[in-house]
């Protein structure tokens, strides 16, 4: 062997030693991955609840751990020192339609269904709001009032009123809904007042006679009065439901001097010497014309007796709330319907909704947020004739089998976590993520969160001085809870 091989053979030789030297001592240079570190728990590990757009998630609990922050993602920072309006709640109107087929269910099904939307259990989503109809609205199978007569008859002091029509259905459905969740409020509205009242005698359109105002203060007094003999107590009323839109069927025109009148000198005093602790809130219809409060706001006889003013989103922006807060700041702000349709999509109305009705609304000072109708058949039944033949309810129901739609989780999203007597917190805005933030009762906090992106977001969550690095996927809605 010459020198040269003698060389490089007494180099690989000690190359060879130092290895196995390296291998005794655990040395990461010989040749193995090392197992990867641990990485450090995250300050904050919400829990995540998510819908997609695409339905491949609905209301469904993720098991994936909160990472630690990371510099390199936008922050959005919870702030409960910062505090604001106390929510009512959120939920749906319990037309008598939807009464109509939950009470048609098998006896074991209607219970569990009831439990399932109003209890507040791990399998329940928690409902804490509902609308009602004063009499008929569009969603009943036929049109009625409390104190229907025969042509040419009137009945000034409502002797003849009763609640009969809505004893076989929607009165029983809502007194085992309260036997779930006594804490229930509801704000009731009319369609229209009984139609010997109205200057055209008809259920569409036409407006209340003065000469009947005292009259249909006196309506409003009975039905409160009739609904808490049954046990049911009913936590605001608003005069008149959408009073610019005398098209449906029952319906009714009322303009904001007209509800003005009203009130300062009918409904207001009748509930004062009746006494009725049942809130008055004004309007009830869409936020292109806030100004509709202001007019009653403004004349301080009729202001002394109302809580608040009532909203819908078919028209306007929802920015519109938060300036009439702005305006009158001690006046309560209600969102009381949005409804779903027929030709809409789950994911078109999904984002929309929770971007809106969900986030919007309680961003711009409203203290509930509802949804159209509870429940529909498959054929969007039942409805009155000239009434809505496309709304969709937040659950189809054809007997036995109970579908749940896309505003069953709109609505979701928000009343399984955030219980009534939750207060509004402050929540830093990142573009593309719409959230608001919620501080419940018992001091949990809670972040309601959209992603209308295609693709997945990546954000740090701050409370305090904790921090958690999380994911969105895209087009979904998240909730947090910690």
């Amino acid at each position: 062997m010459n020198k040269s091989k003698i060389f490089l053979f007494t180099i690989a030789v000690a190359f060879v030693s130092l290895a196995a030297q390296c291998n005794k001592k655990g040395n990461p240079g010989n040749g193995t991955t090392p197992p990867p570190a641990t990485p450090a728990a995250a300050d904050l590990n919400p829990e995540v609840w998510i819908t997609k757009a695409d339905q491949s998630a609905l209301l469904q609990k993720t098991d994936s751990k909160a990472n630690v922050a990371s510099a390199g993602y936008p922050t959005i920072t919870i702030d409960s020192s910062k505090q604001y309006q106390t929510i009512d709640g959120f939920g749906y109107t319990l037309t008598g339609g939807s009464a109509v087929l939950i009470n048609q269910l098998p006896a074991d099904q209607k219970t569990a269904l009831l439990n399932e939307l109003f209890g507040k259990g791990d399998n329940s989503i928690g409902v804490s709001y509902i609308r009602l109809s004063i009499g008929a609205s569009d969603l009943d199978s036929v049109v009625f009032s409390y104190n229907d007569l025969p042509t040419g008859q009137t009945d000034i002091t409502q002797s003849k009123f009763s609640l009969q029509p809505d004893k076989t259905n929607l009165i029983p459905i809502l007194k085992s809904i309260i036997a779930i969740n006594p804490d229930l409020k509801i704000i009731a509205t009319p369609w229209s007042p009984p139609v010997w009242m109205k200057d055209n005698n008809n259920s569409k359109g036409g407006s209340l006679k003065p000469e009947y105002y005292d009259s249909y203060a006196a309506y409003f007094v009975k039905y409160i009065q009739g609904m808490q003999g049954e046990g049911i107590n009913i936590t605001a009323i608003t005069p008149q439901n959408e009073p610019y839109h005398p098209g449906n069927n029952p319906s009714m025109y009322m303009t904001s001097v007209m509800q003005r009148d009203f009130i300062k000198n009918s409904l207001g005093p009748a509930f004062a010497k009746n006494n009725i602790s049942t809130k008055i809130v004004v309007y009830d219809h869409n936020l292109d014309k806030p100004l509709y409060a202001d007019t009653i706001y403004q004349d301080a006889a009729a202001s002394k007796y109302v809580d608040g003013a009532a909203f819908h989103l078919y028209a306007g922006d929802v920015s519109a709330m938060g300036q009439l807060h702005e305006r009158f700041p001690d006046k309560n702000l209600y969102f009381t319907e949005q409804w779903t349709g027929s030709t809409g999509t789950f994911a078109g109305d999904l984002l929309w909704h929770v971007k809106n009705v969900i986030i919007g609304t309680v961003n711009n000072w409203s203290k509930s947020a509802l949804e159209w109708n509870l429940a529909n058949d498959p054929l969007y039944q039942p409805h009155t004739p000239g009434g809505c033949t496309q709304c969709k309810g937040a659950l189809t129901i054809n007997n036995p089998t109970v579908t749940r739609n896309v505003s069953y989780y709109i609505i979701a999203h928000a009343s399984k976590f955030v219980p009534a007597g939750s207060r509004r917190i402050e929540s830093s805005q990142v573009s593309g993520l719409t959230n608001v933030a919620f501080i419940t009762p018992s001091g949990g906090k809670v972040l309601i969160l959209l992603n209308e992106n295609n693709a997945a977001a990546s954000f740090n969550l701050q409370h305090g001085n904790k921090k958690a690095l999380l994911t969105i996927p895209g087009s979904a809605v998240m909730t947090l809870r910690f």
